[in-house]
């Protein structure tokens, strides 16, 4: 069946008169805080304790946007006739958010938890050179990360926790056998005592 001519503009008009008759609703906004998503991306935190410098973050980054800067400092050995080791000390960490583009690569490479994503988005500047953000900054957004989701309640246990729990699971088996094995000892200890002790009883009763 043809359709009827003016039909298309009957339906616009038609959706032009609902949207007039709604209510518009403004976010007043910088004075209301819109309500993000838990998993926003605005910046990247970093958590500089677990940074070891691997530097897997800068180089699998496709804007080249983050700098890193190290040195090495040696280790004094943790016994006496051990051998001293080296480390690397983390010197700068800056992202240049001018030129990120918030893939998430860098938080997904890194193998230590150092880097995550904060929902902070208000860090506008007026010079694009003050859009380089050193560690200092990322460390403080570090606060303002939201807490991981919880997990669904069929979902599998974390690997981690599974490990641990059974590595605190075997411990726990391999004490209360230890103490079953003392208790045994124990008992086999107290019946030798009490056969020692019988005889000399009874030779004390015929003498």
């Amino acid at each position: 069946m043809p359709p009827i001519p003016g039909s298309g503009l009957a339906k616009g008009l038609a959706v032009t008169l609902r949207t007039m008759t709604k209510r518009t609703v403004t976010a007043q906004y910088p004075d209301v805080q819109p309500e993000l998503p838990p998993r926003t991306r605005g910046v990247i935190g970093l958590f500089e304790e677990n940074c070891t410098v691997c530097m897997l973050c800068a180089r699998e980054c496709p804007d080249w946007c983050i700098y890193i800067d190290s040195h090495k400092e040696t280790v004094p050995a943790a016994a006496p006739g051990g051998r001293e080791r080296s480390r690397n000390v983390l010197d700068r960490f800056a992202i240049d958010f001018a030129l990120c583009m918030y893939c998430g690569i860098c938080i997904e490479v890194c193998p230590f938890d150092a880097l995550f994503w904060s929902p902070e988005f208000e860090y506008a500047e007026t010079d694009i050179h003050e859009l380089t953000h050193e560690r200092d900054k990322l460390r403080e957004w570090m606060w303002t990360v939201p807490e991981p989701p919880a997990l669904d309640p069929g979902a599998e246990e974390p690997k981690e926790i599974a490990a641990a729990r059974k590595t605190a699971e075997k411990l726990q088996s391999a004490q209360e056998a230890e103490q079953a094995a003392d208790r045994a000892t124990g008992q086999d200890a107290q019946q030798d005592a009490g056969q020692n002790a019988a005889p000399d009883v009874e030779q004390g009763g015929q003498e």
